[in-house]
This record gives C-alpha cells, structure tokens and sequence, in this order.
C-alpha cells in the first residue's frame, strides 16, 4: 500500500506530536510536515504539495492571510484554491454546523470537518483522510446530529419536504455509509435506498457534477441555514 502523503498543522506540541505519532503508527500515512502556524501550513502545502492537509480550525496566522479563530479553514479554502489535487481535513473542538457549513462554503469535493474527538479513534480519522484523498467528502455525525435537532424544531419547512424514511436514508448517509450499508442499518434492500437516494438528490436539486460530492451536498442543502 502507498503511504499518503500528510502535512499536520496544530499550535500545541504534544498534541501535535501525539497525532503524528498515530497517524505514522498506522502504516497508511506519511507525515512530511507537522507545523503550528496557518502560515507555515500554507507555505508546506505550496513546497511539499501532499496528498491531504490535516489542521486544527484554530491556530496562530497572519491577519492579512486568515481570519481570527478561522485560520484552519481559511487555510483549507486557499490550499483547495491553490490545488484541487490536495484533500484538507479541519479538527475541530465546534459542534457548530457554522464553522462546517464555512469549509464546505464552496463546494464539498475533498473536504472533510470532524471533531478534535475523532483523533482518538485513528479508524474515523484514517478513513476522512482516505476520503478527501481521492475527492471524497465527511462532515462530523455529531455536527449532522446537531442540524438535524435544530431542523426538526424549524416552524417552515423547505420547499421539497423529504420524508420521514428519506430523512433516515439521509441521516445514515451523513454518518459515511455506501447504499449497501445504509439499506443494512434500516433493513432496506439497497434498490430502495438507491431510490431514495435519487428522490432525496431530486427534491434538493443537486445535479450529477464532477465538483460536488453529493451525498455531503445533500446533508449540507437541507440541513443547513435557511
């Protein structure tokens, strides 16, 4: 198997140092770079130009460069900007859908937001940074679980209402799963799950395109801000 190429960003050492070592410990990733500034990130994606970037939302950076509290994602959207080839991973300690739905601001090909949790369990962490590798997209299941709390309480409902077993199929698509493991966790056979998933694509008028992961778009269109 061939290592991916990783750059690491995050201002605190040991924490710093502590992911490297898990990442590198898997067999899977080769850490060329772990810095602790926006800036230094920034600077190795352009020298380095790795397969994924993986940085905290939150670091020391020019002011001139990123915004204050923003510097992961703001670095994520100029090393995307820069390089449609480099898949970016933002650790975040925010369950806030705000900070998630700014990353996937200009479309969701290899992008990936998870909480700072996640680097404790290296499975969930391995597969987001195998996903953005190859152009796929993640969004936190606790960030998806917060949207769907707050969609449910919402007094007017969108346009192209999904139902109750299309919100399922949405929900299970959220956390990760293929059709085949969506119609496993709701006892499904997967050629109704390959129709939900169609009628969900309809309703929310996400079309078939190379640039838009759409089982990510999905979650985004109907669960975010409106």
């Amino acid at each position: 198997m061939t290592e991916l190429r990783v750059v690491l960003a995050e201002d605190h050492y040991l924490v710093r140092e502590g992911t490297r070592r898990l990442l590198e410990a898997s067999g899977e990733i080769g850490v060329v770079a772990a810095v602790g500034t926006a800036d230094d990130l920034l600077d190795a994606a352009r020298r380095l130009r790795p397969d994924v970037v993986v940085t905290d939302i939150r670091m020391p950076g020019s002011p001139d460069l990123v915004r204050p509290g923003m510097e992961g994602i703001d670095a994520a959207h100029r090393i995307r900007a820069a390089s449609q080839d480099i898949g970016v991973v933002v650790l975040s300690q925010f369950a806030d859908a705000l900070f998630a739905l700014d990353l996937f601001r200009d479309g969701t090909e290899g992008r990936a937001y998870l909480l700072k949790d996640r680097v404790g369990d290296i499975d969930e962490l391995l597969g987001a940074i195998r996903s953005v590798a190859t152009g796929g997209s993640v969004i936190d299941p606790k960030v998806v679980e917060g949207l769907l709390a707050k969609r449910g309480v919402r007094d007017s409902p969108p346009p192209a209402e999904l139902t109750p077993r299309e919100l399922d199929v949405l929900r299970e698509m959220a956390h990760g799963l293929s059709n085949g493991g969506i119609a496993r966790a709701l006892h499904l056979s997967i050629s109704a799950i390959e129709k939900h998933v169609n009628s969900i694509f309809m309703k929310l008028a996400l079309e078939n395109s190379p640039d838009t992961h759409r089982r990510v778009a999905a979650v985004i269109a109907y669960l975010g801000p409106r």
